[in-house]
């Protein structure tokens, strides 16, 4: 497998299949680079070790709740604090395709378990620190990769052995306090865990998949206020005025009519000239138009629409006319917040109102015109679907965006916890009982693989080890104490980093969802595997090229 940065240059590479066919050339394939950079065998894998390890060392101190923050400035002097490992990696501006890699995998992790990002960065990158060492003692990689798969599948058999299943909403509540933990303060911490499992107790009977908090919670972030003075609100709130005052601004309920577009003018999609040899012709065309729009206005009013919603314009006719028929209008709405508007109104989006039906059609409940902090919203109730709206506070626009992250992470675990409600132990307790188990697991396997399930055990201790060093606490003594306890009580000792005891994890409300546990593993041992399969890494030194404007090629032969 080979990976190429930017664009290989046009050299004569003489396949294995041509070798073949000419008996009389070598048995390895011909390859001239001139202007390439190449690492090949142990060089190639020693520079995507140091290069995932390098990764790993920008988010290792975020880990835990005694985690650090890291401060992001962007090339135009935009600046982001943030504790949350996917958030810093996304930011960070990264050539190296390997820790490229490494970020896709995290962001995979968040898009699926929505927490466990920095989990899965240092795993991977100690999963590749000890397949390194593995094979400085000559273990060839591809028995490493074996070995991983065999120690990845034993330690998913014992994550479902120890894991235990939420029985009541405060083994929940723990499970989401643990993924803020370290994000944000306590206080808000509970407020966001409440809010999450009051909107994942909505979303419950929908469907949709994992992604469903995405598609029917909007997300508004609101100048002024705490930040535990976020809420959220049944039903959709969005910063939007009505076109015409003269329109109710409130109604206890009604029909709702949703348009993928507008009622505006249609332009011509080509240059065109109209040759007006009379007054009349000019006037009818115009009249026409008018005629078109009156008609979609008086189709809309004869299904009973008394709200109309667009995702684009309103013509100045069109304006008047929907007034006249009693119809209030809102314009310029994000397409995901009209699907949502569908859900919660059981109306149908739209793009041709001539074609709309009664089955098109919705209803809301009641709808109003609120100010909030200076600006004015529409809020939408209705009763078809589960649409909801976060109003999420703070006294700056970073406090915000990070109330933000904070919300998602908490939704997005109460959401699938609803779904999965299995936990395990955390404070590193996990980790320590994989280690230990697989340990006395490797001896019953044939060959090398043994060593590579020993690497495999070695790498889960690193989050233990991090949460200690992150607390101030000496890794090695606290791992080897953790590992003395749960010899004597049990998988489910871990290590409280904020007193620095060890205790029983469920009693101490640390704890941690089974699929965040289960997707960190699994992505992480097939991140490692992917860059273990790499033995050669080409990098073009091809210097972009100026263009010759003076070139007399005609554009036919360019």
């Amino acid at each position: 497998m080979m990976v190429l940065k930017g664009q290989l240059p046009q050299h004569r590479i003489q396949s294995e299949a041509s070798a073949r066919a000419n008996p009389m050339s070598s048995p390895e394939p011909e390859v001239d680079l001139e202007d390439t950079d190449r690492l090949e065998g142990r060089a190639a894998l020693v520079n995507n070790v140091n290069a995932a390890l390098a990764l790993a060392g920008a988010v290792r101190s975020t880990l835990g709740p005694r985690g650090s923050d890291k401060m992001l400035v962007g090339e135009g002097g935009e600046v982001v604090v943030t504790n949350d490992g996917v958030t810093v990696l996304e930011t960070a501006k990264v050539e190296h395709p390997t820790a490229n890699l490494l970020i896709s995998t995290s962001s995979a992790q968040d898009r699926l378990a929505r927490d466990g990002t920095t989990t899965t960065v240092l795993l991977t990158a100690e999963l590749l620190r000890n397949a390194l060492e593995l094979t400085r003692i000559g273990v060839h990689p591809s028995v490493i990769m074996n070995g991983y798969r065999i120690a990845l599948d034993e330690a998913l058999s014992q994550l479902t052995e120890i894991s235990r299943e939420a029985a009541d909403k405060s083994e929940s509540r723990a499970v989401i306090a643990t993924a803020l933990a370290g994000k944000i303060d306590t206080k808000l911490a509970s407020v966001l865990t409440d809010l999450a499992l009051d909107a994942a107790a909505a979303l419950a009977q929908e469907e949709g998949g994992g992604d469903l908090e995405r598609l029917r919670v909007k997300r508004l972030q609101v100048a002024g206020g705490k930040a535990s003075d976020s809420e959220v609100v049944h039903g959709l709130v969005i910063r939007k005025q009505r076109l015409d005052f003269t329109t109710p601004s409130a109604s206890d309920g009604g029909v709702i009519a949703l348009v993928d577009g507008g009622l505006e003018n249609r332009e011509l999609m080509l240059d065109a000239e109209i040759e007006v040899r009379s007054l009349g012709v000019l006037a009818g065309f115009h009249q026409r138009t008018r005629e078109k729009l009156q008609a979609q206005v008086d189709h809309l009013a004869s299904l009973g629409v008394e709200l109309l919603c667009v995702r684009d314009g309103i013509a100045n006719e069109a304006h008047v006319m929907l007034t006249a028929a009693g119809i209030t209008v809102y314009r310029r709405f994000e397409r995901e917040d009209l699907e949502r508007l569908a859900c919660l109104t059981g109306a149908a989006m739209v793009r041709d109102v001539g074609r709309m039906s009664a089955s098109d059609v919705g209803e809301y409940s009641s709808r109003s015109e609120e100010k909030i902090e200076n600006s004015w919203h529409l809020r939408i109730d209705g009763n078809r679907g589960a649409a909801m709206t976060a109003l999420l506070r703070g006294t700056t626009p970073t406090m915000r965006e990070e109330v933000s992250r904070a919300f998602d992470d908490a939704l997005g675990v109460a959401h699938r916890l609803s779904a999965e409600s299995s936990f395990l132990p955390g404070g590193g307790a996990t980790q320590i009982h994989l280690a230990r188990h697989l340990r006395a697991y490797a001896p019953s396997q044939k060959g090398r693989e043994q060593l590579a399930i020993e690497g495999f055990a070695d790498a889960l201790e690193i989050i233990p080890r991090a949460l200690a060093e992150n607390a101030g606490l000496d890794p090695i003594d606290e791992i080897l104490e953790l590992s003395s306890a749960q010899s004597k009580n049990g998988p489910w000792i871990g290590l409280d980093v904020m007193s620095g005891d060890k205790t029983d994890m469920a009693s101490a409300g640390i704890t941690d969802p089974l699929f965040v546990a289960r997707q960190a593993l699994t992505g992480a041992t097939e991140a490692a595997i992917s860059v273990l399969r790499i033995d050669d890494v080409l990098w073009a030194q091809v210097e972009p090229g100026t263009p010759d404007w003076n070139s007399e090629e005609s554009e036919d032969e360019i």
